[in-house]
């Protein structure tokens, strides 16, 4: 027998004896649920969501359309019921002593009592529940919902309001928002009282209340003054929500006497409470501020759109009348959305801080943002969190304080009463990061703030300024105006770091740095009367080496400041670049008395100019020096050849073809091979040939030994006929052995390599002649049959001519017209290119 049932979908549950069945209707197949107990028989019950409540006992339990097991709880009555009646959202259950409301919302809780004893029936109508007895029925009326959620909200019950107030008409959508917003608030302060901020801040997140007002529960926050208008102010406009507004104010003036209470508590509790609460805030913010910023960054580009149509509409009526117009628009706009974000992100950027969230409050000033600048910057301070601090400055463009800022903290850090956390936090290199992204849009404030960093870490300046491409002339000028103790060292190590290297400017400028410094050394040691030439300071090694390595700086003028008895190494050093051989190797020879420097000088130049001939008698130039040191000497002193006005590539009239007759007494023997090496001496050395000496005699003491270890040394660089000729009359023979001996055995042996080359070159020219005349004993045999390839008549007897093939006959005229046809298509393909 069925003892209850109800349809649910395609399916109907059937209470069978004590058990519970689903059948579907369209198979028939049986489904067993579980039993209804041990006392009460089965009751069935749908319910308006198309769930079953199924009674076990006094328990009510809920399955869907299939059978199974809901986990959205249990009602629990006080007794078995008889029967039940659902009344949205309520119910409504018979018992035998009494008729039990509940809930249908978890935890179904007991809503009310009606005293009415052996009940027989519940009977469910549009309006209300009958309720019929043995000899009367009464009616259940149900309150109006609007008192019961006035009921149901003054008793704590929160949630059954708000259910309830999905159930106001579709009409009254205007009262239902209100009344909605109202409950939320009041649950939020509910549980903000209880210690459950995460659950607050959602219902006030789903009562859309202005931020302002959640954020005057935390009284500790500095907002900025704004003429936002809450939305608790905007509902005095509406009537009929006049009372609701009331409310709100009402509630939220005793809110905040409670918080003056509040301070009663122990501090302890305070600080937790305000950490979680502020935790629970800042959770809150994040969830509005997207929407929020949306709203402010369209407000701003309407402004500028509309700036920017008015400044058209300027200037497309140049002809109209200049009479001033007391109408003009208003270009001043409404910026609540942006104040609302100000006070949001100033709020947030509090309450990340208070909370230790110092990485979630610099992601967010990283971003579009509008904080507060006057109130987060003294917020910041108050509490030492620089980090924050810098990172406010940057994203309000106030580089020059944070770079004071970064400047201060990094001299507090060398301090020894600051922790080490403090000075792994701040350091230099933290200040070139920060200017690295400054150096293309303000490379003058770099400049600026990088005098800090360049004395204390200039090769990670140096590579900053490198790297980002600051213009170099603007460092240097900047460095010379301001600090030029600072110009050498950047010019130093940008000629160090930069693989291109620097400009011709910035190589003169070090090295006039350098001369100045080294002339000032001089002019001391000098007064006191201890200079000696080959004294050196870092910088005078540092003047050498960049003379040395580098040729963008102007020789002219460094020779023209160098003093004229002392320096000779760089004056060397600057002739030599300027193709002053003979000047330098003098200066080496006779000044500096530094013969191995000559002759790696001359090493030097050979190697340079390996390509170059006239290069070859660098070492002649040295012969001379070592064999007529008077008239090298006494050329030097008189400065003959102005250095500004010689080219290296212009020569004077030579007689190096001619030597005086009354040089040399003997003939001096014809090395072979000698005579291939020519000589022509340096345009910018001297016009005179090398045999136009004077008499050796007639000067003062020649390096004769210094001349042989030359020869000796770089026989195979040296013209052997001209250094024979520039020899002493009474050199002996045997000081030229080490000369004369590999000079003779190089000759000799490309004497035996030119006669090879020479037979085999013979011997090749032999085997071309040979084929030749094998080629030319070819026989062509014309009888009548032979055909011209070109016209394709007989050849008979005309004159004809034979390709290289050996087998294609032409007439000679067909031959003739065809190379003539050939040249005029190939002069035409010319003309058409």
């Amino acid at each position: 027998m069925v003892k209850s049932m109800a349809w649910c979908g395609d399916n109907i549950c059937l209470g069978i004896r004590r058990d519970y069945m689903i059948i579907n209707s369209m198979t028939g197949a049986l489904t067993e649920v579980f039993s209804s107990g041990r006392i009460a028989p089965p009751l069935v019950v749908p319910l308006p969501t198309g769930e079953l409540l199924l009674g076990k006992d006094n328990i009510g339990v809920y399955v869907d359309q299939n059978g199974k097991l809901l986990h959205d709880g249990r009602i629990i009555w006080s007794d078995t019921p008889a029967s039940v009646v659902i009344h949205r959202p309520y119910a409504v259950a018979r018992l035998p002593r009494h008729i039990e409301i509940r809930s249908l919302r978890a935890p179904n809780a007991l809503v009310q009592m009606v005293v009415l004893r052996d009940v027989q029936k519940l009977v469910q109508t549009d309006n209300c529940i009958l309720a019929a007895l043995s000899n009367s029925v009464y009616g259940l009326l149900p309150v109006p919902i609007g008192a019961q959620i006035v009921q149901l909200t003054a008793s704590g019950e929160f949630e059954e309001a708000l259910a309830l107030c999905k159930l106001l008409p579709p009409e009254d959508s205007n009262l239902r928002a209100a009344k909605e917003s109202s409950i939320h608030m009041r649950y939020g302060h509910f549980l903000f009282d209880n210690g459950s901020y995460d659950e607050a801040m959602e219902q006030f997140s789903n009562s859309h209340v202005d931020i302002t007002y959640v954020l005057s529960l935390f009284p500790s926050l500095v907002l900025p003054q704004t003429h936002i208008i809450g939305e608790h102010d905007k509902l005095q406009d509406l009537p009929e929500l006049a009372r609701e507004s009331s409310d709100v104010t009402d509630e939220m003036e005793s809110y905040s006497m409670q918080l003056h209470e509040s301070d009663d508590k122990s501090p302890s509790e305070n600080k937790k409470m305000s950490n979680n609460a502020l935790i629970a805030l800042a959770k809150y913010l994040q969830k509005k501020r997207s929407g929020i910023i949306d709203r402010a960054t369209s407000e701003v580009t309407e402004e500028v759109v509309s700036g920017a149509v008015h400044h058209s509409l300027i200037l497309s009526e140049p002809y109209k009348s200049k009479k001033p117009n007391k109408k003009r628009p208003q270009t001043h706009r409404s910026s609540v959305a942006r104040e609302t974000a100000t006070v949001l992100d100033t709020s947030l950027l509090q309450a990340l801080i208070l909370t230790k969230q110092s990485s979630g409050a610099i992601e967010l000033l990283k971003g579009l943002n509008y904080c507060d600048l006057k109130i987060n910057e003294e917020f910041l301070k108050e509490r030492s969190d620089y980090m924050v601090l810098l990172e406010l400055y940057r994203s309000n463009d106030m580089h020059r304080e944070a770079l004071q800022l970064l400047n201060q903290l990094v001299e507090e850090s060398k301090s020894d009463m600051v922790n080490t956390d403090f000075n792994k936090k701040f350091n230099p290199q933290m200040i070139i990061e920060y200017l690295r992204p400054l150096c293309r849009s303000d490379p003058m404030l770099v400049l600026e703030s990088s005098l800090y960093v360049l004395e204390r870490n200039p090769s990670d300046t140096i590579e900053l300024f490198l790297s980002e491409n600051v213009p170099a002339d603007l460092v240097n000028s900047y460095l010379k105006q301001h600090a030029p103790n600072l110009q050498s060292t950047y010019l130093e190590l940008m000629l160090s770091m930069s693989e291109t290297g620097i400009n011709p400017n910035l190589q003169n400028e070090l090295v006039q740095l350098y001369l100045s410094e080294v002339l000032d050394w001089y002019k001391i040691l000098k007064d006191e009367g201890n200079w000696a030439e080959k004294t050196y300071t870092p910088t005078r090694n540092k003047l050498i080496s960049t003379l040395e390595n580098n040729s963008g700086y102007n020789t002219d003028i460094l020779l023209k400041r160098l003093p004229q008895d002392a320096l000779f190494e760089e004056r060397a050093i600057l002739y030599g670049k300027i193709n002053q051989h003979l000047r330098a190797l003098s200066l080496y020879v006779h000044k500096l008395h530094m013969p191995e420097r000559a002759v790696a000088y001359c090493d030097r130049v050979y190697d340079e100019g390996a390509q170059q001939p006239s290069k070859s008698n660098i070492y002649f130039n040295l012969l001379q020096i070592y064999l007529n040191p008077r008239k090298v000497q006494k050329e030097f002193e008189q400065k003959v050849i102005p250095v500004a006005s010689q080219y290296p590539g212009m020569q004077r009239g030579s007689s190096a073809t001619k030597v005086r007759g009354g040089r040399m007494g003997r003939k001096v023997v014809e090395i072979e091979g000698a005579d291939d090496i020519r000589f022509s001496p340096s345009g910018t050395d001297s016009g005179r040939s090398d045999g136009d000496v004077d008499d050796v005699g007639d000067g003062g003491p020649i390096m004769l030994n210094e001349a042989l270890e030359l020869l000796s040394q770089r026989w195979d660089r040296i013209n052997g006929a001209q250094a024979l000729r520039l020899l002493p009359r009474d050199t002996k023979l045997q000081d030229l052995v080490s000369f004369l001996e590999p000079l003779l055995r190089n000759s000799s042996e490309h004497r035996r390599n030119y006669m090879v080359i020479k037979n085999l070159i013979f011997r090749a020219n032999l085997q071309v002649k040979e084929d030749l005349y094998k080629r030319r004993q070819a026989v062509v045999k014309i009888d009548g049959d032979s055909m011209c390839s070109l016209c394709h008549k007989r050849i008979a007897n005309s004159a004809f001519a034979i390709y290289p093939n050996g087998q294609t006959l032409v007439h000679f005229v067909c031959f003739r017209e065809s190379q003539q046809i050939k040249a005029v298509r190939g002069a035409n393909s010319v003309k058409r290119r």
